[in-house]
């Protein structure tokens, strides 16, 4: 599978709440919650003016009182946006790196005690919502995201002395597993949990037809870039933010 694919991926299975298709733009929104399911994915092929299709652009989302974003991966289009939006004073943030894992010979986990459910149901929320620290107005947001994936999902928690110490979800399409929401407790962190749950999670995805495994990891986090390549992740290419605040 081409990277482009897994672009595509990601944009599944992290959903917006609704989505506007531009002159081969993807323009995401869902109320604020998140850069990925509130920006603009120009994957596509483009026409339009350049400089009038961003000016559209900025006026739909300060019609939402959203800042205009748009996620910049080596397949935008056209290729020299990142240049424009630089020099129209768009900065840049979160330099993310995609990450790919064959699950062919993947180790067996070594801690047991896992809850898997194919939904996001109230235990498993309240446990993603305690260790993420997640804004009380976006809660309700997450939950209909979460609601909008179409593809088979595991929604797993790992339970130490019968606490949750680590949650995550997986989602399967294309032969593909994706990692999303990786986190852990603050107190059980660097204990080596965040892995055995991840191990749990990619054995899931064996048994249900997945072949690979793919997630994205701020390029800054060492601490997660460490597990993910101890597991085996190798980056396959990275995206940025390109982020124009509103005006006061």
């Amino acid at each position: 599978m081409d990277s482009r694919s897994i672009e595509e991926l990601s944009l599944n299975h992290w959903p917006s709440l609704s989505t506007l298709l531009y002159d081969g733009w993807l323009l995401r929104f869902a109320d604020g919650y998140t850069k990925r399911a509130n920006s603009i994915s120009p994957i596509y092929g483009s026409t339009d003016d350049l400089h009038q299709k961003i000016g559209e652009c900025e006026r739909l989302y300060g019609d939402q009182l959203l800042p205009v974003i748009y996620k910049i991966t080596p397949f935008v289009r056209p290729a020299h946006l990142d240049e424009v939006l630089a020099e129209r004073g768009y900065s840049q943030l979160d330099i993310t790196s995609v990450q790919v894992l064959d699950l062919k010979h993947i180790r067996q986990p070594r801690l047991g005690s896992v809850k898997v459910s194919g939904e996001a149901d109230s235990e498993w929320i309240n446990t993603f919502y305690r260790m993420s620290q997640v804004k009380d107005e976006y809660k309700a947001t997450m939950v209909t995201m979460l609601g909008n994936i179409k593809t088979r999902k595991a929604m797993i928690s790992l339970y130490v002395d019968g606490r949750a110490v680590a949650c995550g979800y997986g989602v399967i399409e294309r032969e593909y597993l994706g990692l999303f929401d990786i986190v852990t407790d603050p107190d059980y962190r660097n204990q080596g949990y965040a892995e055995q749950m991840i191990l749990h999670l990619l054995q899931w995805g064996k048994q249900h037809g997945a072949r690979h495994s793919y997630l994205a990891v701020v390029a800054n986090n060492a601490p997660a870039r460490r597990l993910y390549e101890k597991i085996g992740y190798a980056e396959i290419y990275r995206y940025w933010y390109r982020v124009k605040e509103m005006e006061k």
